[in-house]
């Protein structure tokens, strides 16, 4: 599917705010409403939309620590058997507080995306849950001070 730039403005009013209604995004973009509705289950059908989402303010849902954990992987375990990127993000995934687990390239082997209550609550995760996962070597946790580039 060719994308043009008609679909990229919708995308962009839909991607700022996916509740957007297709008027709205007529008095944006002038756009014909019709088109707007074909054009948006045609990006949904060919998997460019893959769903709608929410932003959360993560202060009020109790979740203010964002942490941006980078993860070296040692890839032969003690017991000398094989693991792999994906068998560590696995494991890492299956914590509640995990956002996202990524495959990097560079001086690290993953980074993951997570948030916590407090500082307590993060020093848990780092000291006892992350120290269990087979294959981490080293992490390096980034505590966001701010976030200033969000939609």
């Amino acid at each position: 599917m060719e994308i043009d730039e008609k679909d990229l403005d919708i995308i962009k009013l839909l991607q700022y705010n996916s509740r957007i209604t297709s008027r709205q995004i007529y008095r944006k973009t002038k756009i014909p409403i019709t088109t707007i509705h074909n054009r948006i289950k045609k990006l949904e059908k060919y998997g460019i939309i893959k769903n709608f989402t929410v932003n959360l303010d993560y202060k009020k849902l109790g979740q203010p620590i964002l942490v941006y954990v980078l993860i070296t992987i040692n890839y032969t375990l003690p017991s000398g058997e094989k693991t792999t990127q994906e068998d560590v993000a696995k494991q890492v995934r299956k914590y509640s507080n995990i956002e996202e687990v990524n495959i990097v390239t560079g001086g690290v082997d993953m980074l993951i995306k997570a948030r916590f209550k407090d500082i307590d609550e993060l020093y848990d995760f780092i000291s006892t849950k992350l120290r269990t996962i087979d294959g981490i070597d080293k992490s390096q946790t980034l505590i966001a001070l701010k976030s200033v580039n969000h939609h």
